[in-house]
């Protein structure tokens, strides 16, 4: 790596304060003598849950030396709560101290770009490290050892318990409920209890605890209802055969549940995250997946909300495969030709006639899934919702409504479409027949999912810890317009000729790995595509001169990139290799005085402008 001045690591400031330090303000001093790595992430965001994740055993492996800090960076309005942050650091087990920065403050410091982003500093407080997007736990693993035995040589290396404080539980019958079933016949209600890793079977109450499916502890274990593991189970569909699939989402996997017996098998995915590159059809129990999040049966197969990579995917139980349906991965929002279209964290799934509606929560948006003209392949059409970077609750027509980060779907039984709106703390409606949006319910608690029973509609009121039954109402509740957009600042670059470059530094002891080809991946596009005029599409360099067209003012810029690296040595038999990848969505503004470089940090530290920056 190019050498840089050392730089010492900003204060850590938030105005929502600090969660999981038992109510004690941290300030960078009480961290000194540790390694601190720092996680920007958003609640609302798969590729931080994923990190999250990635972070659990190395924090576990360094905690008298490591100390995790959560540095929470909202994207939608609803996430800039304190108590909504509170409720997603314990939906999603966060062990490690959260500072909350509803306005980006200790973000803008530190020059984030992207979620999820880490940042490492050293014992003395210096940071050292960057690292944007998935897959670096392994870089991290090789920096923290080298790190522990730098400092332990200097005497700077402290070690200990960390700050972290964990809170009080709470006793409910469901802890953060994600998706619910009515199953036929008995009346009962089948619900994703998430954060419990397991399956509750209600009563028709929605209260009485019937029975729990799974033992309540992280894992992927088949069996009876008293030894299967989940992991944070979402989505849930009735099978033509009488039993449920189940969205195993954070073991990346389909799961199969027998009513009858409560015994749970798996049927789809390795248990490891899908990355680039991997195959995306064949043997259901061959191929990854990535944090499928919803599940419904249309057009005699499984559909699964793939929100881990933007896409849909399918399982097919009779021939026992799954492939991909919609999405080419990138996100945002696209319609078309399924194989061209582009999602953004597709959570919820309902089929209706020859319709499979979704819920696209990154952008906001409810859209569909159908048969093309000629019958042959499917098109994506968007009902609500413009992008990345506007939301907000309006009512009307539904070229102008706008939703926030909405996770689940209903068909009602006049055909038209609840939207369980997440973020807006509501259910609305959409009907197709109009093309009006309303408002049926306010007042909820981040709604996920809902199911009609008897003219009713139930509503997974998952911040709740409950399901909420109600009254389908004649006319719907108006609400007064608001819209928002994403608070990010957008960065002003000039027009014309214009370099992007990804840094990205292999870890220690590795290098790229171009056994097979290009080690390197990137890919560039823009909303409205208009913005580049040249510079767009795939390439294997880490770096791209575009071409912005003065005539557009402003726009996203969409960067995907992807590096892989391997262990590199002379006695190193069969190397460990490692893909890195992330993707940005980077608002830009053209000013005559903009900057002509824009550097995204994938791995390492900017050093202000190589060439070709693909193993600074």
């Amino acid at each position: 790596m190019t050498a840089t001045a050392r730089v010492r690591a900003p204060e850590l400031i938030g105005k929502g304060g600090w969660l999981n330090t038992g109510d004690k303000q941290l300030t960078l001093a009480d961290l000194r003598g540790s390694i601190a790595i720092l996680d920007f992430w958003t609640f609302c965001c798969v590729n931080c849950l994923h990190v999250l994740d990635e972070l659990r055993e190395l924090e576990e492996r360094h905690r008298d030396t490591v100390v995790i800090v959560g540095v929470h960076s909202p994207k939608f309005v609803h996430e800039a709560e304190h108590q909504a942050v509170a409720d997603a650091v314990e939906r999603y087990e966060v062990r490690h101290p959260v500072l909350d920065d509803p306005e980006l403050t200790t973000w803008k410091q530190y020059a984030v770009r992207a979620w999820p982003t880490l940042v490492v500093i050293d014992p003395e407080g210096y940071v050292v490290a960057q690292h944007a997007g998935e897959g670096h736990a392994h870089a991290l693993e090789k920096l923290v050892t080298r790190l522990e035995q730098e400092h332990t040589l200097k005497g700077t290396l402290r070690r200990g318990d960390g700050p972290y404080v964990p809170p009080e539980p709470v006793p409910t019958a469901l802890r953060f409920p994600g998706k619910a079933l009515a199953l036929p016949g008995s009346g009962h209600y089948l619900v994703s209890d998430s954060t419990r890793h397991a399956l509750v079977e209600l009563a028709a109450d929605g209260e009485s605890v019937l029975r729990r499916i799974g033992t309540g502890e992280r894992g992927l274990v088949d069996g009876d209802a008293a030894t299967a593991r989940f992991s944070e189970p979402q989505g849930l569909a009735l099978l033509p055969d009488g039993g449920v699939v189940v969205a195993d989402t954070v073991n990346h996997a389909l799961r199969r549940l027998d009513l009858a017996t409560g015994r749970v098998t798996t049927v789809a995915g390795t248990g490891r995250q899908w990355w680039q590159g991997s195959p995306t059809s064949g043997p259901a129990r061959e191929v990854a997946l990535s944090s499928p999040w919803d599940v419904a049966w249309f057009e005699d197969r499984v559909w699964i909300a793939m929100a881990g990579v933007h896409q849909l995917w399918t399982y097919d139980p009779a021939t026992d495969r799954v492939e991909v349906a919609a999405g080419t991965t990138n996100e945002g929002l696209v319609d078309g030709h399924a194989g061209d279209a582009w999602f953004a964290q597709p959570s919820g799934l309902a089929a209706a006639g020859d319709r499979l509606w979704i819920a696209d929560s990154e952008t906001s948006a409810l859209r569909w899934a159908e048969r093309g003209a000629d019958g042959n392949g499917y098109v994506i059409r968007t009902a609500v919702g413009t992008g990345l970077f506007d939301f907000g609750h309006r009512d009307g027509p539904a070229g102008q409504a706008l939703l926030q980060h909405p996770l689940g779907v209903t068909v009602l039984p006049d055909r038209s479409v609840a939207v369980s709106d997440t973020y807006n703390n509501a259910l609305r409606r959409y009907d197709p027949a109009t093309g009006e949006v309303s408002t049926l319910a306010t007042d909820l608690r981040e709604p996920s999912d809902a199911v009609v029973v008897d003219g009713d509609i139930v509503v997974v009121e998952s911040a709740r810890h409950r399901l909420t039954r109600l009254r389908l109402p004649e006319s719907a509740v108006r609400v007064a317009g608001v819209a928002h957009r994403t608070q990010r600042a957008a960065t002003d670059v000039t027009p014309g000729p214009f370099r992007l470059e990804v840094v990205f530094s292999a870890p220690d002891g590795q290098k790229l790995d171009e056994r097979y080809g290009p080690a390197t991946r990137l890919l560039v596009g823009a909303t409205p595509p208009e913005l580049l005029t040249e510079g767009a599409g795939k390439g294997t360099d880490l770096f791209r001169d575009l071409v912005l067209d003065p005539a557009v003012p402003a726009g996203v810029l969409h960067v995907s990139a992807m590096a892989a690296s391997c262990d590199d040595g002379p006695d190193t038999e069969y190397p460990a290799c490692h893909v890195h990848q992330q993707d940005w969505g980077v608002p830009v503004r053209l000013a005559a005085d903009g900057d002509s470089r824009l550097a995204l940090v994938l791995a390492g530290l900017d050093a202000g402008g190589s060439p070709e920056p693909r193993s600074q």
